[in-house]
């Protein structure tokens, strides 16, 4: 028996669009995918793999919030907003400066740039792009929604596999420059210059992403 129209949790309408927002949301550049490319190209694609992991884990966990009901309370109460911003911009402003100051593969492998999995799933929470694009979700697909629920379950998965995926491909990125960076022992001070300016360009997109951030 065929279903009718009224019984698809989400047309191919409006799938369609939530399909082109992932896509720009979750590949245009960012805090993730700065600190992903950044990460493959000091620490290797491996080692990448822990903060990789930990976008789509904590973007999750902030769309349910808000689409709980927090994402609501946020922007309910400015002051709040405020206070989620302007720690998002204090965090990304320090991970630019370990950027900075990382000048070798060994400097970074000494845990100048070693970010945890449980500070990339509270960076989400940190990003106010995160938020924008949790809001959006829900405001747009799920709010006032008699079948939210299930419109939820269709969401979530796939745009942690667009978070996922996203930051996967830049991480790979910069890991297939590690050798170029790292390049040949004969060619060293060279390469310490190639590394060095690699990072401070990835610190200087940190840093624009923060001012960005602040003028949201």
């Amino acid at each position: 028996m065929a279903l009718s129209l009224q019984s698809v949790p989400m047309p191919p309408a409006e799938l369609t669009a939530l399909l082109l927002l992932s896509t720009a949301a979750s590949f245009s550049p960012g805090p993730n995918t700065a600190l992903s490319t950044a990460l493959g190209a000091n620490l290797g694609l491996k080692r990448a793999l822990r903060f990789v992991c930990a976008v789509p884990v904590g973007w999750g966990l902030l769309f349910t919030l808000c689409a709980a009901g927090l994402g609501a309370v946020v922007v309910a109460v400015p002051g709040l907003r405020l206070v989620i911003q302007a720690l998002g911009v204090a965090y990304l402003l320090w991970l630019a400066a370990k950027l900075w100051g990382s000048r070798t593969l060994a400097q970074a492998d000494l845990a100048r740039l070693q970010v945890t999995f449980a500070q990339g799933v509270a960076l989400q929470f940190l990003n106010i792009k995160a938020w924008m694009l949790a809001l959006t979700v829900v405001a747009g697909w799920l709010a006032g929604r008699e079948d939210a629920v299930q419109r939820f379950a269709i969401t979530l998965p796939l745009m942690l596999a667009f978070g996922f995926f996203s930051n996967l491909l830049y991480a790979a990125m910069g890991a297939l420059l590690r050798d170029w960076l790292s390049g040949p022992v004969i060619d060293g001070l060279a390469t310490a210059r190639r590394l060095r300016w690699f990072n401070r360009a990835m610190a200087g997109v940190l840093v624009a992403t923060a001012c960005w951030m602040a003028t949201l």
